[in-house]
C-alpha cells in the first residue's frame, strides 16, 4: 500500500491527537488480549491524554525521543523510545510504536522505529503475546525474543532485543529520519 506519510518530532500540542490514537490503537489492538474493563473505562481517554502532555513537556521524560505519523494532516502514528527500563541487552527501549490498523503495511511503523531508535541500533522492547504480526514486524527489524516474559495490564508481554550484530549485520531496514 502507498500512502504519503510524513514523521516528525512530537509537539506538546501533540498530545490530545496522540491520547486519541493511543486509545484508539488499543482498542484495535489489544481487544481480546486486555481486559474489556481497561479498553472501554470512560476515563482512558483522559489518563492518556494527561500522561502524554507529561511525555511532551516534563522534564523527567527529556531522554525521550517521541516521533508523529501524520497523512493529510491527521496523526496515525506514535512511537517513544529511551533509556531501557531493565536489564535487556541495549542502553536504549522502545516504549511505544502504534500505528492506526488501516495503515500497517504503508511503511509508517518502520519510519517510526527508525526516527526513535536509529537503524540498528541495539535495543529493548517488550511486545503484547500473542501479537504476531508486531512480533514479524520486529522480527523484520532485527529483534529476537530474549526469553524474558512479564505480565502487565493482564497482558502477557515478551521481551524482544536487538544486538550489536544485528547492528551490523545489515537486518535492521527502513528510513532514518532526524529528530
Amino acid at each position: 500500500m502507498a500512502i504519503s506519510f510524513e514523521v516528525r518530532r512530537a509537539v506538546a500540542s501533540d498530545a490530545p491527537g496522540v491520547a486519541r490514537l493511543h486509545v484508539d490503537t488499543w482498542r484495535e489492538t489489544y481487544r481480546g488480549l486486555m481486559s474489556d474493563g481497561v479498553l472501554d473505562d470512560p476515563g482512558l481517554l483522559d489518563s492518556r491524554e494527561k500522561f502524554w502532555n507529561a511525555v511532551l513537556t516534563d522534564s523527567q521524560f527529556e531522554q525521550n525521543r517521541v516521533a508523529v505519523a501524520s497523512h493529510g494532516g491527521t496523526l496515525i502514528g506514535v512511537a517513544m523510545a529511551g533509556p531501557c527500563l531493565d536489564d535487556a541487552a541495549g542502553p536504549q527501549q522502545l516504549y511505544v510504536l502504534y500505528v492506526y490498523a488501516a495503515f500497517h503495511g504503508a511503511g509508517v511503523g518502520a519510519a517510526l522505529l527508525n526516527a526513535v531508535i536509529a537503524p540498528g541500533a541495539p535495543a529493548a522492547l517488550w511486545v503484547a503475546d500473542p501479537n504476531p504480526r508486531a512480533q514479524a514486524f520486529y522480527r523484520k527489524n532485527g529483534f529476537v525474543a530474549d526469553g524474558a516474559v512479564k505480565i502487565e495490564d493482564d497482558v502477557r508481554e515478551v521481551r524482544m532485543v536487538r544486538s550489536t550484530h544485528a547492528a551490523t549485520s545489515g537486518q535492521a531496514v527502513g528510513v532514518s529520519a532526524d529528530l
